[in-house]
């Protein structure tokens, strides 16, 4: 099945998978397995997809990035669609070894992408996508503070250079449709949710993840294709592991999502 059709087919909850293993005693690897994979079988039916931040696994140095490799595994035996969140952006040959490495290893999957490099840095990750009914999240308008030093920065032509780069991916997102929809999508912060509704105006038929929500600040926002993502809010409720306070923070931001449609 298509990335597209498998999120849309969920509630529009992102569990975000960014382990510490500082909070997961003395030997963190087998802890960290055994707990994520316990909690995407408790949020299976909760969630529409799982982010995985590929940074905190390469910390723990090759055994811990072995290990994002057979948690996305374990997300797949669940049917839960996987977003690899890499963040890449390199020339074309650099960024087609990136694609292969994520997209077309994973057939169905989806990779967060910085378009800073343009075209030629991104063109590999969109024909990945459409050969293996991925998608590709393209950074335009992110939750950390600092955002704004580039991405609002007005240009010489009008608009800060987010509402630019959303313009670029227009006509890409429309030529990859999969019925509503488009294997074509962005990265819109909770934390700022002004620029959402300019960024949807240009991207209608794109979905917009919506990482922040939680401990960064963000609140929960509705909408067709709005893709709200919790990390560490979801994955360390209260700051440490717990599967229990994880389902109930689930459980809490669904009600959230549904009482803001009532």
């Amino acid at each position: 099945m298509e990335f597209v059709e498998a999120v849309l087919e969920r509630p529009p909850l992102v569990l975000g998978v960014d382990p510490r293993p500082a909070l997961h005693g003395t030997n963190p690897l087998p802890h960290i397995r055994r707990y994520t994979l316990e909690l995407l079988e408790a949020l299976a039916h909760t969630v529409c997809a799982v982010k995985y931040q590929t940074a905190f696994f390469e910390a723990m140095g090759p055994q811990g990035f072995a290990l994002m490799h057979e948690l996305m595994a374990g997300a797949r035996v669940l049917s839960l669609p996987v977003i690899v969140d890499a963040k890449r952006g390199d020339i074309g040959s650099t960024a087609e070894a990136y694609a292969e490495a994520y997209l077309r290893a994973y057939p169905g999957s989806a990779l967060t992408v910085n378009p800073y490099l343009g075209s030629d840095a991104l063109e590999p990750f969109f024909v990945a996508a459409q050969q293996t009914g991925g998608a590709v999240f393209v950074l335009v308008k992110t939750s950390n503070p600092g955002s704004g030093l580039l991405q609002d920065r007005p240009l010489a032509s009008g608009g800060p250079l987010y509402r630019a780069v959303a313009d670029y991916l227009a006509p890409h997102a429309e030529q990859q449709r999969v019925g509503d929809w488009s294997r074509i999508a962005a990265v819109v912060g909770a934390t700022y949710p002004e620029p959402i509704g300019e960024i949807r105006s240009r991207l209608p038929h794109s979905l917009l993840l919506l990482p922040g929500l939680g401990a960064q600040g963000g609140e929960v926002i509705q909408g067709p294709g709005l893709l709200n993502s919790a990390s560490r809010a979801l994955y360390y409720p209260g700051g440490q592991p717990n599967l229990e306070a994880a389902v109930r923070q689930a459980e809490q931001y669904l009600a959230a999502l549904q009482s803001s449609t009532a």
